[in-house]
């Protein structure tokens, strides 16, 4: 058993592979996951919040259909390694960015940024431009394909 593994609770191992589908789309979500789980809606935040600093999750919230609501594109930047983590900072600061991850390739680090329309993507690539100092590679989704990113997790 890993030392990650050892860390996490049988509620946070739960929470983390039973709900990365079907999560309960009502008003209350958390009360619903409480009631299923046996534990109150508090535990199930609190737990959430854990994984959330330990770094285990990255958020909780909907993935939708690209340019289904607004418009999205896939983009990068060729950064020194040595300037990777603060320009990654960088662009984790626009709200229009989802995410972004390191790739080992020329195009270092690459984000996804969504927004209201096309105009406003391209206004935010402009910026990141001008904060960084680098030309974002724009890679606008041509044709789309359903990945399901679920992943079972063993422990």
């Amino acid at each position: 058993m890993s030392n990650v593994s050892m860390m996490l609770s049988d509620l946070d191992r739960r929470l983390l592979d039973e709900y990365q589908h079907d999560f309960p789309l009502e008003p209350q979500p958390f009360a619903a996951l409480a009631d299923e789980l046996g534990v109150s809606e508090g535990k199930v935040l609190e737990r959430l919040a854990y994984l959330k600093r330990f770094g285990a999750l990255s958020r909780v919230g909907a993935v939708v259909r690209p340019n289904r609501i607004g418009a999205s594109t896939l983009a990068a930047l060729a950064v020194p390694p040595e300037d990777l983590e603060q320009v990654a900072e960088q662009v984790n600061a626009f709200s229009e960015v989802n995410h972004n991850y390191e790739r080992e390739h020329h195009y270092n680090l690459w984000f996804v940024v969504t927004a209201e329309d096309r105009d406003q993507i391209d206004q935010v690539l402009a910026k990141i431009a001008r904060v960084t100092g680098l030309q974002p590679l724009d890679l606008p989704m041509v044709e789309d394909y359903f990945i399901d990113l679920g992943f079972a997790l063993k422990w």
